[in-house]
This record gives structure tokens, sequence and C-alpha cells, in this order.
């Protein structure tokens, strides 16, 4: 299984770097191949200063080598060996009517010190996170979510989508990242549930990316907006980024686990601002998107 998901996901990596430069135009990934010490590496690769995309990396690894103490800690285990491989993005367009999104699918296993494979689970999901709020873009991805999973069980639209809800929420400023989508953990074979079949899952749903976003970047790339808007933007950025380091587990996990900080760190957007107690003007359109991140809502019809 982690040689079958390596190679998807080093597929789906050309497959979304591809539709992501098209839609640009102008600018091309750059790609950075590294090893880690420990054991295994990845592939990198980020885009920068483009037409449509100020920031944004797709990247892919594959890692193994001892379980950090830190780790055994969170996963309740002794002395171990792991191997995880995972496909990890984050897109920041410069034009705030296109939203920002974020997306992982990634697949683990957990070895005894005589090698003999203890456990294994997949993860992930993809979430978007407007700037402004078009209900219509946020009901096309929640859609094509749920599209990907009623295809192999109609419980994991609803459970995923709730998941999605609790893990993307900003607790200490009592708001959602974002718009919210899919997340799912520790997908582990059970007598209902073959590993095989949680693969074909997590791979449809990795193959209904540039499906669920690329409408939206079309249709909202070209729209006019002001410096007062663009400020806007790059105060929600700021939310972003304490959520991911804050909070997020995939970060935390990397940064535990030696991995490498310029991959690990290029979901982070290029200009972010933090305005002290900044509030906006009551009956605005940034008003309306924040009534939203107060309270998830269902998109899906």
């Amino acid at each position: 299984m982690k040689e079958q998901f390596t190679t998807y996901i080093r597929d789906l990596q050309d497959r979304i770097c591809k539709g992501l430069e098209d839609i640009d135009g102008s600018a091309r990934f750059q790609e950075d191949l590294w090893e880690r010490p420990e054991g295994g590496g990845g592939r990198t690769r980020v885009i920068q200063e483009g037409t449509v995309f100020e920031k944004g990396g797709v990247n892919t690894s594959a890692v193994h080598g001892p379980l950090p103490k830190s780790m055994q800690a969170y996963f309740g285990v002794g002395e171990s060996n792991f191997f995880a491989c995972g496909l990890s993005l984050v897109l920041h367009p410069k034009n705030p009517m296109v939203p920002t999104v974020h997306a992982n699918w990634r697949y683990f296993e957990l070895y005894d010190l005589e090698g003999n494979r203890i456990d294994a689970w997949f993860g992930g999901g993809q979430d978007l996170t407007p700037y402004y709020l078009f209900e219509e873009d946020a009901q096309h991805f929640h859609e094509t979510c749920k599209t990907a999973c009623d295809a192999h069980d109609p419980a994991f639209y609803p459970k995923f989508k709730a998941r999605c809800d609790d893990y993307f929420w900003n607790e200490h400023r009592q708001e959602a990242r974002g718009v919210g989508g899919l997340f799912f953990d520790y997908c582990k074979a059970t007598p209902e549930r073959s590993l095989e079949e949680w693969y074909q899952f997590v791979t449809q749903v990795g193959n209904s990316f540039l499906d669920a976003y690329l409408p939206i970047v079309s249709k909202r790339k070209d729209l006019p907006y002001s410096p007062a808007q663009r400020d806007w933007q790059e105060i929600r950025r700021g939310r972003y980024v304490e959520f991911n380091l804050v909070h997020d587990k995939g970060t935390l996990f990397g940064l535990k686990t030696n991995g490498r900080i310029e991959s690990i760190l290029m979901s982070l957007p290029p200009h972010v601002q933090w305005v002290y107690d900044h509030q906006p003007l009551e009956g605005s359109a940034e008003a309306a998107l924040l009534d939203v991140l107060a309270t998830p809502r269902e998109w899906a019809q």
C-alpha cells in the first residue's frame, strides 16, 4: 500500500501542478528535491508571483525512521518505527475575490522494532478559505466533495464535513478558518471496510480537487478589487497563519519529526497584516463573511 499510495500522490502532484499553471498563465512551479537525514525525502513545488497565484505550494513527501519520543506520546505507543507519505497543498491567490484553498491526502504506517506493521491508516481532506463570500462558490466546492464521498458511502460527507468544521476552528478567535470542506483521519481497515477501499475513497477525493477549485478560480480571478479589499485579504490571512502555527496537526507533525522547514512553512502567505482590534463596518461584505465564519453552515444541496 505504501508504494501504491506514493506512486498515486506523485502522479496527482503532476496533474494538479499542470492544472494550476494552465489557469495562472504565466508562473511555473519551482521544484526542490530534498532528503531527510533520518530517512526518506520529498518533492517540493512552489509557485510565486504569478498572474493568479501570489504564492502556493504542492508538495509530496515519503519519510520513514524511528518515531520521535514526542510522537510516541501523541500516538500512545512505545519505541517504534514509522512510514508517512502524502501530498499537501496551499494556494494563496492575488485577487481577494479568489479564495485560498488547502488540501492534503496522506498515509501512515507504524511498525514494532522487529519491523512488523502494527497499524496503518489514511487521512486528509480539502477546505476553502474565502475573503469575500460568494455563496455559489462554497456550494460548488461542497457539492464536489459530497459527490466524491457519496460514491463510497452516503454517510461520509456529513460526517467528514462536520469534522472539518470542528478541526478548522480557530478556538482562540472563536471563528472558523473558512467555509470548510472535508476532514478525515485514522481511516483504518475494519471488518466493514478494507485498507484498499479506504485507498479508493481517498484517491477519489484527491482526484476531485481540480474540479472543486479551478471553476471558482476561473470565475473570480479577473474581478476588480480595491486597495481596501486587498488590506482585508491580508488581515484575514493573518488568521490563516495563526491557525497553522497554533493548531494544525500537519505543521506540528512536520516540526516534531525533523521535516524540511521550507516545505512545512510553504503554507504561509507572503503578505499578511495584523491590525490591532480591526472591526469591519456593520453591513459590509467583510462583516458578512465574519457572520458566516461564526457558525458553520450547510452548503451542499
